[in-house]
This record gives C-alpha cells, sequence and structure tokens, in this order.
C-alpha cells in the first residue's frame, strides 16, 4: 500500500512516511493510492476494537515498516471502550455510539493515541526530536497533548483560538507543560489551521525543525477512527439484518471522512449524514456544489466552527464528480438556538444529555424522522458533557456528573501563552526554544 497527495498522485509515500510527514510536500493530504474491499464475513468471529482494528487496517499497513507490529498498535491504542447504546426512548429505532470514554472524553483520542502509538515506532532510531504542530477548534489538541505528553523523543505544540473553546476544554489545552506547549491565538480556528500549514511549508522552520501534523489533515489519525465505525456498524449489522444509519457531527470533516472510508471498503454502513453547526460551508457545498470556504462563526457547539473544512479535499479527492458526491452524503445545519432546545428536550424525553456538538446530531436525527426517514440511526456522540457544562447545565437544569479523567485534568495548574495569529509570530516561538 502507497499513498499519494491529493493534489498530485505522482507523490508517493509509505504509511510510515505519511504519517511522520503529517503533509503531502505539495500542501495536498494523503490518501491512499487505492483501497482494500472487504465483505461482512472477514469479520466474523471478531467483536472487540482491538482486533476488528487489526484486521480492518491490516491492508493499509500491507507493506509498511510497521505492519508487523499493527497489533500491538491497535491493543495500545483501543484500550477503552466505544459502546453502542440503545436510545430506548426514541421515536424510531436509534443507537448512540458513545465515543467519550477516553483519557479526554472525547471522541480524539482514539486517532490521537493511534498517532502515537505508530509515531514512537516510526521515531524509534531517529536522533533528532519531531515537533508536532496541532491546531485545535476544542477537542483535538488535548487529545494529542495527552497522547504524547512525557515522551522524549517528541514535542507538541498546540494553538486554539482564544475565548472561543469552553472553559474546560481550555483547561485541557493548557495543563500539561513538559513537552508540550499551548498558545492561546487571538484569533479562530481557521487561523490556527493556516498557521501549522504554512509552517509546514516554510523553509527556515524545515531547516530548523523535523515537524509533523496530529491534526486529521494527517492520515494516521483518520485510519483508526474507522474501527469505531466498523466495530459499532458490525454489531448492528449482526442484530438487525440491515446497514445502519449515521448522524455525524462535523466541523473539520475528519470523523465523517473516516466514516466514508469504512463504507467505500465495504463495511456495512447505510447512509451518512452530517450535522454542521451555523458554519454552513459544508452544507451549501453539497446542496450547490460551490466550494466557498469562509471565515468561521462562534458557535456553542465550538468544536465545528470551521469555515474551510481540510477534510473536503480527501472527500473531493475520492468523489470528484459533484453529482456522485451528493449521492453519497446528506447534510444538515443546526443554529444555537436549536442546539438549547435539543439539549432541554432530550434531556427529559430522552433522558439523555448531550454535548452540544452531539446536540446537532441529535437534532438532525429528529428532523429526519420528520421527513419520513426509515431505518436504524446511529447519534455519533463526540464528547462528554461535563466538558461543556456551561452550556449543558442551564438548559438541562441538571449538574453534569464529572468523569474522574477529566476531573484529574481540571485540578491541573494552566500554562499557555498568547500568540498573534501568524507564521512569523509562530516561527520566531519555535526557533527560540
Amino acid at each position: 500500500m502507497h499513498y499519494i497527495s491529493t493534489r498530485d498522485s505522482s507523490l508517493r509515500a509509505s504509511l510510515s512516511e505519511a504519517i511522520a510527514r503529517g503533509i503531502a510536500p505539495d500542501g495536498g493530504l494523503y490518501v491512499p493510492g487505492e483501497f482494500p474491499h472487504f465483505n461482512t464475513r472477514q469479520f466474523d468471529g471478531f467483536n472487540e476494537m482491538p482486533e476488528i482494528g487489526e484486521r480492518l487496517l491490516a491492508p493499509f499497513f500491507e507493506g509498511d515498516a510497521l505492519a508487523g507490529e499493527l497489533g500491538a498498535i491497535c491493543r495500545e491504542a483501543f484500550n477503552f471502550p466505544a459502546p453502542l447504546v440503545t436510545l430506548d426512548q426514541a421515536p424510531q429505532p436509534a443507537s448512540v455510539l458513545e465515543l467519550f470514554h477516553g483519557p479526554t472524553c472525547a471522541f480524539k483520542d482514539f486517532g490521537a493515541r493511534f498517532l502515537a502509538a505508530t509515531m514512537e515506532r516510526i521515531r524509534r532510531n531517529e536522533p533528532k526530536k519531531l515537533t508536532i504542530l496541532v491546531a485545535t477548534s476544542g477537542d483535538t489538541g488535548g487529545a494529542v497533548a495527552a497522547a504524547f505528553h512525557g515522551k522524549p523523543w517528541v514535542d507538541v505544540v498546540v494553538l486554539y483560538p482564544k475565548g472561543l473553546v469552553s472553559e474546560r476544554q481550555a483547561q485541557q489545552l493548557a495543563c500539561w507543560g513538559g513537552n508540550v506547549r499551548t498558545f492561546s491565538v487571538n484569533g479562530t480556528f481557521d487561523e490556527c489551521q493556516r498557521m501549522v500549514k504554512e509552517a509546514f511549508l516554510d523553509p527556515a522552520l524545515k531547516e530548523s525543525h523535523q515537524l509533523s501534523s496530529a491534526n486529521s489533515i494527517n492520515v494516521g489519525r483518520l485510519l483508526p477512527q474507522m474501527v469505531y465505525y466498523a466495530k459499532s456498524s458490525l454489531e448492528l449489522w449482526r442484530q438487525l439484518g440491515r446497514r445502519p444509519n449515521y448522524i455525524i457531527p462535523t466541523g473539520n470533516l475528519g470523523n465523517a471522512m473516516a466514516c466514508v472510508w469504512a463504507r467505500h471498503v465495504g463495511l456495512p454502513i447505510g447512509e451518512i449524514v452530517l450535522a454542521t453547526n451555523a458554519n454552513q460551508t459544508i452544507t451549501d457545498f453539497l446542496r450547490s456544489g460551490e466550494w466557498q470556504p469562509r471565515a468561521s462563526v462562534a458557535t456553542l457547539a465550538s468544536a465545528m466552527d470551521v469555515g474551510n473544512p481540510s477534510n473536503m479535499e480527501r472527500l473531493r479527492s475520492l468523489h470528484p464528480e459533484f453529482d456522485e458526491l451528493q449521492g453519497q452524503l446528506g447534510a444538515s445545519s443546526v443554529d444555537d438556538i436549536e442546539i438549547r432546545g435539543t439539549l432541554r428536550r432530550d434531556s427529559h424525553e430522552l433522558n439523555r444529555i448531550w454535548c452540544p456538538h452531539t446536540a446537532t446530531a441529535a437534532k438532525v436525527y429528529r428532523r429526519m424522522l420528520s421527513r419520513g426517514a426509515r431505518g436504524h440511526w446511529v447519534i455519533v456522540s463526540t464528547a462528554h458533557p461535563a466538558k461543556f457544562n456551561d452550556i449543558v447545565e442551564p438548559q438541562t437544569g441538571q449538574e453534569v456528573p464529572v468523569p474522574p479523567a477529566l476531573a484529574k485534568l481540571l485540578s491541573l495548574p494552566r500554562q499557555e501563552q498568547e500568540l498573534e495569529p501568524s507564521l512569523s509570530a509562530l516561527r520566531t516561538q519555535l526557533q527560540h526554544t
């Protein structure tokens, strides 16, 4: 298996090279040169995340130096659950895929831990320290910091938009110290993401630092996220004998792209519907065919506040014809008023307390039912509501219990610096350490 740039298929790399680089030399994103194809029988007898992951990802590791260590990587990364919980009080058959049981209580833990496990093996004999740049709209930075903290072969630089994440998210981003440096950027997430992309192409930084990425622009983040879609879809396929449909809250399109890839290789996944917030770049494109990135706007679902989602490049690479792409995905946007209403309504009617991001998917679920949608739907729950207590508790009237992993991080001192949203400001910080 080799990996190619979304912008130039002649730029090829092994999996280890693609993960280590983060982004292709031309600024494109790495995608598999070809996709394997599975049928459900090939997963007979496979029930747990590590073994499903090893089976699913083996073709993607084929021929790479990491291939013999895939089983160990999966066991190391997938050591917490991703339960599929029946939504008993839902008006039509539905389940919730809970992806918030990892060390930072968000779905990003799966990809970040897998990436750390692969990179540690890739870097085993490298003398020069790696610097990982990560732009975050809330959850990615905390997950990456947790996965790489304390590892002597790597420095992590986290950029997040100051004042545009929840207080508990900000604490998770800035509580680490050591080999993790956190910068609160006086700008938006899109500006943070632009700074990271520009840094990879900057000659001075290329000379002084060995850079890589842990955002979902890194293919090492997307591959493991396919695994929980494989596990949950196989579980429901075996129970129901039909393909479940998924509603996925999305901002930068990484989590959704993993589901698209999982379906593309043959997992039993039916419809995929994206739930966005008031940032409607994706929904507008899927309606009109015109790709018009724009400045992001702040919403209650802050981790989805993305106006120029990077992974659209991967989606359009897989489905370059717009008519074909339209048939692969649906999308629906949810504003802050609807998020508040869904938090209130579902806490009473469904006995579920959502994070604001999951609430967008829950709202889209009800919206689709009102339009006559059928089948079994899976609401993808991306973060624990305790990370957004300042939003959730006033709407539900209920205190959200804090998971032990989150409580530990909230007790640590905060360490961060402010940064202007420019490559030169970032370069100065990196070159003076």
